[in-house]
């Protein structure tokens, strides 16, 4: 960022901290005059949006960063220019703590020893990063395959089998086991179950004592390419301070590629080919490796903080106007990282500049009345691409009773296509959401289609799985891939190139062909279906096996 820039973040963050202070006026000002701007929502508002959102001024947008400073205060400016009422005690952001650790590149050294040696090359063959908010990282162990890593009594499978692994380092398969002919359904079947998230399986390491992690990266079953791997782990990383409660956190947790653990493995005598089928039976065993593993490399350490912007529309009707319909989207990506062609600014247009954009416009429409029976809750959170930190701190410290809120609708990635026939819901199958935005989307000929990637997890990788564990309906709305005046198959390969070419990369950025009435139809749908829940008196319910029911759901009134 130019000097220039520098100079012109500082005074934009002190023009809109100004206007906060005078709000309370300009607010009540701005309700006693006649609405001006169009109730429509239209491609020219969206892209005005985005344009700044992805703009290099700000930087990629990273969590505790100046350019994360201003795209808060700017969400924050535009609510309150809509007069969106301030959604916390003190105005419209919920603080949220934020160790931010970075590795020393120049200091990173993992080697293996033993039955199998190597010094590994960052970042072509391993991606490693800290455990907790350490100044300096280290584990040395030996390396002990484990399969899966999954303990999952509802499924019948251990793939510890009472194995003391504590002090180990372990070495991991992507995913979750493999279906099989007597049981399709054995881990959700095709689809991918939270036991296959990387979040998981780090998880239970730590349960289990180990110093380490290395989880085999296969792109197929990732559902990414190596390349973001790198984008996104090869870089400072951010993580709420640790719960004391929680056991100790790994040495370091890492990613190794294929290639790489093939080779290491083959020295010590073994295939992983054949571990890897091996490793998809329940009577599977962890196996030692005989190879010694030390990874060592300093960190810088910061203590920071970002914001969740919270802003809030009042229902009217006295009996349900203390429930709530939480829209929700994140405002965060990577910020600066690796340079790739020269460019090191990751600006994340798509992802989520543009949920950003749809969400605000949503807020301007449904602000100028008129007011829903239950409030709405805009709920712009940060820190999403660092594991759903944000999210995951507003469930755990909610700024109204979770119980009182009906459900949750997401945005991630809005529609910069065009016009679309259809849309993609992840957690269509799992609450009544799913059937209620089926029913009211058919009307106008369009329909909600099935994950074409059930097998990558995508319910669990974006902020409403946060509102989910907490209890809440929740479910992600975005495109689909049938576009008006596009041949058959032409959404899905847009879908694909941009997975394998610009998914967490700096390419991901602002390009004036964008076709934002796709947006535009998007951000109505979306904000049709929260006015339909804001103004029905049912309370959406999970489906009857789905494993974030809360034990006590409120009365249902139809």
């Amino acid at each position: 960022m130019t000097a220039k820039a520098l100079l012109f973040s500082a005074i934009l963050v002190t023009s809109v901290a100004a206007q906060a202070q005078t709000a309370g006026t300009a607010t009540a000002a701005r309700a006693s005059q006649p609405a001006a701007r169009p109730r429509a929502i239209t491609p020219s508002e969206i892209d005005g949006y985005l344009r700044f959102l992805s703009s290099d001024l700000l930087a990629g947008r990273a969590p505790a960063t100046k350019g994360g400073e201003i795209t808060a205060e700017y969400i924050a400016s535009q609510l309150r220019s809509f007069s969106v009422e301030p959604g916390t005690d003190s105005g419209f952001f919920q603080h949220v703590p934020i160790d931010v650790v970075g590795a020393e590149r120049s200091s990173i050294s993992v080697s293996a020893s033993g039955k199998g040696t190597a010094t590994f090359r960052y970042p072509e063959d391993v991606v490693v990063w800290a455990g907790s908010a350490q100044d300096k990282s280290t584990a040395r162990g030996e390396l002990v395959f484990v399969g899966y890593g999954s303990v999952a009594p509802e499924y019948r499978w251990d793939d510890f089998k009472g194995i003391d692994v504590k002090g180990k380092i372990l070495l991991v398969l992507v995913n979750d086991p493999p279906a099989v002919t007597g049981e399709p359904k054995l881990f959700g079947g095709k689809a991918m179950t939270y036991y296959g998230r990387w979040t998981y399986k780090f998880e239970e390491a730590e349960r289990k004592g180990a110093a380490g992690m290395l989880i085999v990266h296969e792109t197929e079953r990732a559902g990414y390419p190596w390349h973001t791997v790198v984008g996104s782990w090869g870089k400072e990383q951010r993580m709420l301070p640790r719960d004391p409660k929680l056991p100790p956190p790994l040495g370091f947790r890492g990613w190794i590629t294929d290639s790489a653990a093939t080779a290491l493995l083959a020295q010590a005598g073994l295939d992983l080919a054949k571990l890897r089928s091996d490793a998809g039976s329940r009577d599977f065993r962890p196996v030692a490796t005989g190879i010694k593993i030390d990874a060592s490399f300093r960190n810088k350490v910061e203590h920071l903080r970002s914001d969740n912007v919270i802003g809030v529309i009042r229902g009217r009707d006295p009996r349900l106007r203390d429930e709530y319909v939480v829209l929700s989207t994140h405002w965060d990506h990577l910020g600066i990282g690796p340079t790739v062609n020269g460019d090191s600014i990751y600006n994340g247009a798509l992802d989520n500049a543009s949920g950003v954009a749809n969400v605000l416009a949503i807020a301007r429409v449904m602000a100028q009345g008129p007011r829903p029976r239950r409030s709405i809750l805009f709920n712009f959170v940060t820190a999403e691409e660092s594991g759903l930190l944000g999210s995951a701190y507003f469930a755990e410290n909610p700024t109204v009773p979770v119980e009182k809120i009906i459900a949750n609708v997401n945005m991630d990635g809005g529609n910069l296509l065009g016009l679309s026939r259809d849309l993609t819901v992840l957690g269509d199958t799992k609450s009544e959401l799913g059937p209620m935005l089926a029913r009211q989307i058919a009307s106008s000929g369009m329909r909600i289609s099935p994950d074409e990637h059930p097998e990558r997890g995508y319910f669990y990788r974006s902020d409403h799985f946060s509102f989910a564990k907490a209890g809440i309906p929740a479910v992600s709305i975005g495109a689909g891939d049938n576009y008006v005046g596009r041949p058959a198959g032409w959404g899905k390969e847009q879908d694909e190139d941009y997975t394998s070419h610009r998914y967490h990369q700096p390419s991901d950025e602002y390009r004036s062909d964008f076709d934002l009435r796709g947006a535009a139809q998007l951000a109505e749908i979306v904000m049709r279906f929260a006015a339909s829940l804001a103004n029905s008196a049912i309370y959406p319910d999970w489906n009857a096996d789905a494993e974030f029911r809360r034990k006590s759901q409120p009365p249902r009134s139809n």
